[in-house]
C-alpha cells in the first residue's frame, strides 16, 4: 500500500499553482522587479494592515479553540510592526490616511466570519500568510530595503526577531498541520479556504493596480 501523503504536503502542492499566480501579478512582479514605486510599497502595507488586525484580532478569539490555538504564537504578530511602518512611512496620522480597498474588506470580512465560527478556516489564513512571510516575505523585506534604502524603520513587518531559525518554524507548523485532527473532508474545506486565501491575494494586487492606474489617469 503506497504511503499517504502528509496533509501538510498536499496542501502545499496543492495551493502552489495559486500561490504562484499571485507572486506573478502585475502590481507585484513590478514591486519586485523595480519597476514599483515607494508609493507603491506603501500603498501595499497600508492594505496589510487592515488584514492583519482581522487575523490577529481572529486569532485572539481562537486562542481558546484546542486545535487553531496550536498554530498561534506572539512571535508570529505583525500588526505592531506594520503600525510602526505605517508610522515612519506616512507620519503620525497615517490611520487617517489610509482606507481598505474592495477585495480588502471583502478579505476582512471573511477572516472575520471564519476567525469567529470555523477553526479551519482560521488557520487556514493564518497558514496562508505567515507561512508566506516566513518565506518569501523574508526576501521582499530585504528586496525592499535595498531598492527604497529602508534599514529597519519601513520594513518591520518583515522583520521576525524572535525566530531565529524561521525553516525550523515552519517545519514545525507543518508538522502541527499533519497532526490536526481533521478528517478528508475537514482537509479538503481547508485546502479550499487556502486556494480562496490566495484569491484574494490576486484581487488585492490588481485591486492596487487599478488604483494606481486611476490616480495618473
Amino acid at each position: 500500500m503506497a504511503d499517504l501523503i502528509p496533509f501538510s504536503a498536499a496542501l502545499r502542492e496543492r495551493s502552489s499553482s495559486a500561490h504562484s499566480s499571485s507572486e506573478r501579478s502585475g502590481f507585484m512582479a513590478d514591486l519586485l522587479e523595480g519597476a514599483g514605486t515607494r508609493e507603491d510599497y506603501i500603498a501595499l502595507v497600508a492594505q496589510h494592515w487592515f488584514i492583519y488586525d482581522a487575523l490577529e484580532s481572529a486569532a485572539e478569539r481562537m486562542r481558546r479553540d484546542p486545535v487553531a490555538s496550536v498554530f498561534i504564537s506572539d512571535k508570529l504578530t505583525r500588526l505592531p510592526a506594520l503600525e510602526a511602518d505605517l508610522a515612519f512611512l506616512l507620519g503620525d496620522d497615517w490611520r487617517d490616511r489610509i482606507s481598505p480597498l474592495p477585495t480588502t474588506r471583502a478579505y476582512v470580512e471573511r477572516i472575520r466570519q471564519v476567525g469567529a465560527t470555523w477553526p479551519g478556516g482560521f488557520v487556514a489564513h493564518h497558514y496562508t500568510r505567515y507561512l508566506g512571510d516566513l518565506s518569501g516575505g523574508l526576501f521582499i523585506g530585504r528586496l525592499m530595503a535595498r531598492r527604497f534604502g529602508f534599514e529597519t524603520n519601513g520594513i518591520g513587518f518583515y522583520l521576525f526577531d524572535e525566530i531565529a531559525d524561521p525553516r525550523a518554524f515552519k517545519e514545525v507548523y507543518r508538522e502541527q498541520l499533519d497532526a490536526a485532527p481533521w478528517d478528508a473532508d475537514e482537509q479538503e474545506r481547508v485546502i479550499g479556504e487556502v486556494l480562496r486565501a490566495y484569491r484574494y491575494n490576486t484581487e488585492l494586487f490588481e485591486d492596487l493596480a487599478a488604483a494606481k492606474a486611476a490616480a495618473v489617469a
